[in-house]
């Protein structure tokens, strides 16, 4: 999920961009464009960083545990494989 606050901050920049003549709409504009940005993060499904950090981590312990299962297996073949 993206984080929150990374949206209320774009959604504050995009409204702070509103000319001084427009401010009434700024606040109604700050919760239309924060709204509008979290349905379009939302639907492209990502995940925070600490999540990535985290698959990032299972991911590169099990590669190192597949790696150590490739050797053992291939010295147990080299054990059964008569010279």
């Amino acid at each position: 999920m993206f984080d929150p606050k990374s949206i209320d901050n774009i959604a504050e920049r995009i409204a702070g961009a509103i000319p001084p003549g427009l401010s009434h709409f700024k606040d109604d504009m700050e919760k239309n464009v924060h709204a509008l940005l979290q349905s379009f993060f939302s639907k492209l499904d990502l995940v925070s960083r600490e999540e990535f950090e985290v698959q990032k981590a299972v991911l590169a312990k099990t590669r190192a545990r597949l790696e150590d299962l490739e050797k053992r297996v291939a010295e147990l073949e080299k054990q059964l494989t008569p010279e």
